[in-house]
């Protein structure tokens, strides 16, 4: 109920405003369980996705949306319950991912869409990176649900990192065909299978978005970009001021 009015508010405002093109809209099954992998560019991809559905898509959002206090945190709570989010707590490493694992897999068993970002983040300069195999491939082969591969395209000029208010412009959306995994149903404990399955869909998710593909995690090219940064700006204060002298002696 709740999400029906959300979505109909939520979805039918961004089509109206952002006119999302979408491709492959008939490789979505109209009934059954089926994963939607897809790369990420933006806080807006899990808006911009149900938007453009009919059915209804589950993704998993830290636990710190829900947990908020105040009105606005109420107000954030209600929102992301009512667009379909599910909370998981990140406060441990291995117990986030064993949640988000386990709420993946409840959502596939009810029949539905669970939607996931292999690549456990936002990218952080709009290229594709290496994804992670504990959560999709984990999912996909404990449940045998197809994998159908998603690419977001331009929705990072929409509303790049640490900005609130979005940007006009069309952002578009292809579908690609459904993955058929089911050869490895039940051998979600080998990591060279698990390795193989996320690979495999991270390639397709590289053609279909035209992304330049990156072979290590995002949440290693963030620490790089970081600490680049850093040394750029401790690099920046110890350089003399202009019309200083380098013992800091003014000319």
């Amino acid at each position: 109920m709740i999400y029906g009015a959300m979505k109909f508010s939520i979805g039918g405002s961004l089509k109206l405003a952002f006119r999302p093109w979408v491709e492959g809209l008939e490789n979505i099954p109209a009934e059954g369980p089926a994963i939607l992998a897809s790369n990420h560019l933006s806080f807006s991809d899990s808006f911009f996705l149900p938007a453009v559905l009919d059915r209804k898509v589950t993704f998993i959002a830290k636990a710190e949306y829900f947990t908020s206090p105040g009105v606005k945190g109420k107000l954030t709570a209600a929102f992301f319950k009512g667009v379909g989010q599910l909370p998981v707590d990140r406060s441990g490493a291995r117990g986030a991912g064993e949640a988000a694992i386990q709420s993946g897999i409840d959502v596939i068993e009810r029949g539905e869409l669970f939607g996931i970002y292999p690549e456990g983040t936002r990218s952080p300069d709009g290229r594709l990176y290496r994804g992670k195999p504990g959560g999709l491939a984990r999912v996909a082969l404990a449940t045998g649900a197809p994998v159908i591969p998603v690419a977001m395209i331009d929705t990072e000029k929409i509303q790049p990192p640490g900005k609130v208010v979005p940007k006009l412009m069309r952002p578009g959306i292809r579908i690609g065909k459904p993955l058929d995994f089911s050869r490895y149903h039940g051998m979600d404990n080998d990591r060279f299978i698990l390795r193989s399955v996320t690979d495999e869909v991270m390639y397709e998710i590289m053609k279909l978005s035209g992304q330049e593909y990156v072979d290590i995690y995002a949440t290693a090219a963030k620490r790089q970009i970081a600490d680049a940064e850093k040394a750029a700006k401790a690099e920046k204060s110890e350089k003399p001021e202009k019309g200083e002298k380098a013992g800091g002696t003014p000319e």
